[in-house]
């Protein structure tokens, strides 16, 4: 380990590393084709970090020196935008029967993502 323990230079590359993660993309999901029917997911991303610091002498005087870093995440889909010819419609997945009438409107949309599903294995 360094002599010194930089909080400063942690954050920032910690957010460096975020900024490089969070972009459009990640909020407002790549569209996708089912039929006539173009679906654009939308998803809530929420984050947390710390960082710390420290050293010290004990009654020995041995020294010490420690630190650590840390960030958490979480995402969840929360919408879904359906554009069906000139019909536009978003809905919330979080309250109830956004899904289902999502699975109501689009039913190909079930097939096509066990399609993909088979592909990817």
């Amino acid at each position: 380990m360094s002599d010194s323990f930089n909080i400063g230079e942690n954050i920032t590359n910690i957010f460096e590393k975020l900024e490089s993660f969070l972009k459009t993309k990640t909020v407002v999901g790549e569209p996708m084709q089912v039929g006539e029917i173009i679906l654009v997911p939308f998803i809530d991303f929420t984050f947390g970090l710390g960082t710390s610091g420290g050293s010290g002498i004990e009654q020995k005087n041995n020294q010490g020196l420690g630190g650590g870093a840390c960030s958490g995440g979480r995402i969840s889909p929360t919408a879904v935008l359906v554009i069906r010819g000139d019909q536009v419609e978003l809905l919330p997945i979080e309250k109830s029967g956004g899904l289902e009438k999502l699975i109501d409107m689009v039913p190909e949309i079930v097939n096509k993502v066990k399609d993909q599903k088979c592909s990817e294995e």
